[in-house]
C-alpha cells in the first residue's frame, strides 16, 4: 500500500511538473514589446546604462500640464480615454512607472512610492515643466499623494482616482480577485513567476470593473505581455510581497497636503473600497469627493467621458480658473 501511495504521489508530481512546463513563459524582449505597444507619441527618458522610462507628451506646449500615473501592473494605456478628451486644451503627459509598461526596472529592492515619485519628478524636469496637475490611479494615486507631500511647490492640483495608501482592513480581502490573493502567498508567487497567467489576469481585470464586459481579449493580452518584459515579473512580485518601500496614509500625514485636491472613487471598487476615497477626502484639507455608483476601480476607462468631464470642471474652477483670476487681478490696472 505504501508503494502504491508513493506511486500516486510520483504520478501527481509528474502531472504538476508537466502542467508547469506547459504554462511556463519566457520573457519578451523590450524591442518586441515596443514594436507592438509604442506609438508615434512614445518617447524614452534614458539615464544610466540600462534605465529607460517610457512616456508620452501630447497637447499644446503652452497649455497647463497634467501628468497621469497608472496603477499596479497597468501601463499608460489606461489613460488613453482621458488623453483623447483632454489633449485639445491641456498638455497631457502619461508615463510607465519603473517595472511597468515599456519602462525598464530601476532598483526592485526600492520599488514603491518613493521611487515612483522620483520618476515623476525626473520626467517633469526633463520636459522642463515647472508646475502641473498630477493625477494617479490606484498605486499611481499613492505615488501622487506622496509626490504632493515631497514636492508641493511643483503642483497646481492633485487628483486621486481610486487611490491606494490606507492600511487594508482584514475583511476587505474577501472581495479581492483570486490573482491578488494568490500573489500575497510566498510559495504561490514563486510558482507563478514564470507562468502564463492570462486566465487569472482576465479574472482580475473583470473584478476591476463594475461592468466586466469592458474587459477585452486585447486588454488581457496587453497586461500579460507587458508583465513578461525583462525584470517586470520580479518587480510586480516585489510590490505585492510587501518588501518594497511603502508609505501608509494617515490623517496626520495627509493634513500636510495643501494642493487643491479632487478625489474620485468607484463605489463598486473591489480592490480599494470607496471608504478609502472618503478617508482621503476627509484627511486632505479642502479636498472634493466624487463617488461613482455602479463603477469599479478604473473610472478613467469605465466612465471615461463623465470622469474626464468632472476633471475638467475641477481644473477650470478649483485649479486653473482660480490661478488665472489671481494673475488677472495682479496684472490688471487699477480703476
Amino acid at each position: 500500500m505504501f508503494r502504491s501511495f508513493l506511486a500516486v504521489l510520483a504520478t501527481l508530481g509528474v502531472i504538476l511538473f508537466a502542467g508547469w512546463l506547459a504554462l511556463k513563459r519566457e520573457d519578451i524582449p523590450y524591442e518586441q514589446l515596443e514594436a507592438i505597444y509604442a506609438n508615434a507619441d512614445s518617447r524614452y527618458l534614458q539615464f544610466g546604462d540600462d534605465m529607460r522610462v517610457h512616456f508620452r507628451d501630447v497637447g499644446p506646449r503652452g497649455a497647463p500640464a497634467i501628468v497621469l500615473v497608472h496603477g499596479f501592473s497597468a501601463s499608460l494605456h489606461t489613460w488613453e480615454p482621458w488623453v483623447n478628451n483632454l489633449k485639445q486644451d491641456y498638455r497631457v503627459i502619461t508615463l510607465d512607472l519603473p517595472g511597468h509598461g515599456l519602462s525598464r526596472c530601476i532598483d526592485n529592492s526600492e520599488i514603491g512610492p518613493g521611487q515612483f515619485a522620483a520618476t515623476i519628478n525626473r520626467v517633469a524636469n526633463t520636459l522642463k515643466i515647472e508646475r502641473f496637475t498630477l493625477a494617479g490611479n490606484s498605486m499611481g494615486g499613492s505615488a501622487a499623494w506622496n509626490y504632493a507631500l515631497t514636492h508641493p511647490e511643483r503642483l497646481d492640483g492633485l487628483v486621486l482616482v481610486d487611490a491606494a495608501g490606507w492600511p487594508r482592513m482584514e475583511e476587505e480581502g474577501e472581495s479581492r480577485s483570486l490573482i491578488f490573493r494568490l500573489l500575497e502567498i510566498d510559495i504561490a508567487r514563486r510558482v507563478m513567476k514564470e507562468l502564463d497567467l492570462s486566465s487569472l489576469i482576465r479574472g482580475g481585470l473583470e473584478n476591476s470593473f463594475g461592468d466586466p464586459s469592458f474587459v477585452t481579449d486585447e486588454m488581457v493580452e496587453r497586461y500579460a505581455n507587458l508583465a513578461r518584459a525583462p525584470c517586470h515579473r520580479a518587480a510586480l512580485l516585489q510590490l505585492v510581497s510587501g518588501q518594497g518601500e511603502r508609505t501608509e496614509a494617515t490623517p496626520e500625514l495627509l493634513a500636510g497636503i495643501k494642493t487643491p485636491t479632487l478625489v474620485m472613487h468607484g463605489e463598486l471598487d473591489n480592490l480599494i473600497p470607496s471608504v478609502h476615497g472618503e478617508q482621503f477626502a476627509a484627511a486632505i484639507p479642502g479636498a472634493k469627493l466624487l463617488l461613482y455608483p455602479g463603477v469599479g476601480h478604473l473610472p478613467q476607462e469605465e466612465i471615461a467621458e463623465l470622469s474626464a468631464g468632472d476633471l475638467r470642471a475641477f481644473l477650470s474652477t478649483e485649479v486653473y480658473g482660480v490661478r488665472d483670476e489671481a494673475l488677472q487681478a495682479i496684472t490688471s490696472p487699477a480703476p
